[in-house]
């Protein structure tokens, strides 16, 4: 059985919170892990020698293929669904960031910092999780979705002064590898908890229950106040 239809009876609360906690995670972490390329730039410029104009254009080569994926990655949403579309963001920035450490010319490191860690960040950010979450809630959905959003500055405070240490403390590869286990291990299961719409699961929005109207139908009822 699906494990978010043998979630969701269980929980006492409505099941849209456990979809909202987490893209607030899989953003704090996609993001932070794509915006930590500002903190590798110091290492691989001392290391390499290469010119600081060609090292920071693999983050906009990045964002670039990404644009140009973007409604292509909207499709695929609209064909597959939010969770498969996000385990091929893990599967893509995790290989790169696990990719990187073998770094020796510059097309290797636009290849996998640029390029796998870029599109995988755009297959579990904004883009995808803004296709999916409006659909959990009506009511509160400006307020549920504000909550999933923040999961990017709680990313950035959290995570980007730990990968910080960890090029202090073992050098930027084994920060690369510690990111890429975090997406991995952090965010690949979670993925398995994501669905397109509350329906799926035998839900409505805002974990609204079922009306009986004129004639014994059945309709949806998303009054706020009786």
């Amino acid at each position: 059985m699906d494990l978010a239809r043998r979630l969701a009876p269980l929980l006492p609360f409505y099941y849209g919170w456990v979809v909202i906690a987490v893209a607030f995670v899989t953003m704090g972490v996609a993001v932070s892990a794509r915006t930590a390329f500002s903190l590798l730039l110091p290492p691989l410029l001392d290391e390499f020698g290469w010119e600081r104009g060609m090292v920071a254009g693999a983050f906009s080569f990045g964002f670039l293929v990404s644009a140009v994926l973007s409604p292509f990655v909207g499709q695929a949403v609209d064909r597959n669904g939010p969770r498969i579309v996000i385990g091929m963001g893990v599967a893509l920035m995790a290989t790169g960031l696990f990719l990187a450490p073998m770094i020796s010319a510059p097309w290797h490191f636009y290849g996998t910092l640029g390029v796998l860690v870029g599109v995988g960040a755009n297959l579990m950010g904004f883009t995808v999780q803004s296709l999916y979450l409006p659909n959990w809630f009506i009511r509160r959905r400006a307020m549920a979705i504000g909550f999933a959003f923040a999961g990017v500055g709680a990313g950035a405070v959290v995570l980007l002064p730990w990968f910080q240490l960890g090029i202090d403390r073992d050098g930027w590869r084994a920060a690369c590898q510690a990111m890429g286990l975090l997406v991995l291990v952090v965010v690949g299961p979670l993925a398995l908890l994501v669905h397109r719409r509350p329906e799926d699961i035998g839900l409505l929005p805002d974990g609204t229950r079922h009306v009986t109207g004129p004639g014994g139908t059945r309709r949806t009822s998303h009054v706020v106040d009786p």
